[in-house]
C-alpha cells in the first residue's frame, strides 16, 4: 500500500466480478484514496482487537487504510511487523502492544518502504524506549530518498491539505539491518524467516515465514480489502512471477496475512497472481502492437482493478519494455 501511492497510480473500489471461495478476492468495503491529503478518511469497518492467526502470531487491522500489523511472540521478546503511518499512530500501537502482551518488542520488520507501513519506525528503533533492531529490504533507504522523502516534503509544504496528519513529526528511519539475502531470526523458542523478494509491489518487498505454524506475512504483495496498489516504485511485469513463486512454496491451508485486510490462503494468492499476470500480459501485447499507454487501457473494459489505478502501472510497464528493447539493440 504505498508510500508510493500517488493519485495517478491508484484508485479504489471493489473488484467487478464475484468469485466463489472461502477467501473471496472481492473486497467487502470501499477503500478511500490513500495517497496523501484526504488519506485520513477511515474505512467503513476496521478491526479493533487482536486476531490470533496461529498460536503466538497475532494480527490487528488499523485505520486508516486497514493496515495489517502483526506481532509474533517468542520467549526472548516480540517481533513487530510494520509500524503504521506516523509517530502518533506508532505510539498508539506501542501502547496496544504493551496492554496485550507481557514482553517487549525486540525486533521490527518492515514488509516494504511505503509510508503507511514504515513511517512509525522512529518510535521503535535504537535510542528509543523500545530500542528494537529494525529489519527490512536493503533498498528501503534508496526508496525513501526517491519516493517517500519527496512525498513527505510535499505534504509538509501544504499542511492544510491534510490537517489531521503530523507530517512534521516524521523522521524517515530506514532499517538498521538492511537485507539483501534471506535471514533467520531466532526469537528464543521460534524461528522466523525473512525473505527479500525480487522487484514486485516495490523493489523493497520482504516476506516473513514462520515455519512452526506455516504462517506467511506478505505485506502489500497481496491485498484483501481492496485492489492491489500499483504505487510508486512498482514493477507490474515482475510482480505476478513473485506471487507465483511464493504460492508454489505454500500449502493449501497455510494462513497468509496481506498488507491490508483479513487473513487469506494460497488459493487467494494464486488468484491475485493470475489477475496481475493478465494485466502484465495485456501491457506487453499492447506495447508490441504499438499502442500508447492510454490506448492500452482503452483496449479493454474488463480490468479486474479500477482503470484509474492502472495509469502509473502501464507507464512503468512501458518504460521497462522500452528498456528491454534498447538492451537488445
Amino acid at each position: 500500500m504505498p508510500g508510493g501511492r500517488g493519485a495517478v497510480e491508484r484508485g479504489h473500489g471493489c473488484h467487478a466480478t464475484a468469485r466463489s471461495s472461502a477467501f473471496p478476492l472481492i473486497c467487502d468495503r470501499v477503500r478511500p484514496e490513500r495517497s496523501g491529503p484526504r488519506s485520513a478518511r477511515r474505512y467503513a469497518r476496521g478491526m479493533t482487537q487482536w486476531l490470533t492467526v496461529a498460536p503466538g502470531i497475532h494480527q490487528r487491522r488499523y485505520d486508516p487504510f486497514d493496515i495489517s500489523i502483526v506481532v509474533i511472540e517468542g520467549s526472548d521478546g516480540l517481533l513487530l511487523v510494520d509500524t503504521r503511518v506516523q509517530p502518533s499512530e506508532a505510539l498508539e500501537l506501542a501502547d496496544d502492544i504493551a496492554t496485550r502482551f507481557d514482553r517487549p518488542v525486540r525486533w521490527v520488520v518492515n514488509t516494504h518502504a511505503h509510508f503507511d507501513h514504515a513511517f512509525g519506525n522512529q518510535v521503535f528503533g535504537p535510542g528509543t524506549a523500545t530500542d528494537a533492531a529494525i529489519y527490512g529490504h536493503a533498498n528501503i533507504a534508496a526508496h525513501f530518498a526517491e519516493f517517500e522523502g519527496p512525498r513527505l516534503a510535499a505534504w509538509r509544504a501544504d499542511p492544510g491539505r491534510e490537517p489531521d496528519r503530523q507530517w512534521d513529526d516524521v523522521v524517515l528511519t530506514p532499517p538498521t539491518h538492511p537485507l539483501v539475502e534471506p535471514l533467520v531470526l531466532n526469537l528464543g523458542d521460534r524461528l522466523v524467516e525473512l525473505r527479500p523478494q525480487s522487484p514486485a509491489h516495490t523493489d523493497t518487498d520482504l516476506v516473513l515465514f514462520v515455519p512452526d505454524e506455516r504462517v506467511w506475512i506478505l505485506g502489500d504483495l497481496i491485498e484483501e480489502s481492496g485492489p492491489v496498489m500499483y504505487g510508486s516504485g512498482s514493477y507490474p511485469l515482475g510482480w505476478p512471477g513473485v506471487l507465483v513463486d511464493l504460492a508454489a512454496s505454500m500449502r493449501p491451508s497455510d494462513p497468509v496475512v496481506p498488507g491490508h485486510g483479513r487473513v487469506v490462503d494460497r488459493a487467494f494468492v494464486e488468484r491475485q497472481a493470475a489477475e496481475l499476470g493478465l494485466i502484465a500480459d495485456r501491457f506487453r501485447a499492447a506495447h508490441a502492437a504499438g499502442l500508447t499507454p492510454a490506448e492500452a487501457l482503452d483496449a479493454h473494459d474488463d480490468w479486474s482493478i479500477p482503470v484509474d489505478a492502472l495509469g502509473g502501472a502501464v507507464e512503468r510497464a512501458y518504460r521497462a519494455l522500452d528498456a528491454q528493447g534498447e538492451a537488445r539493440v
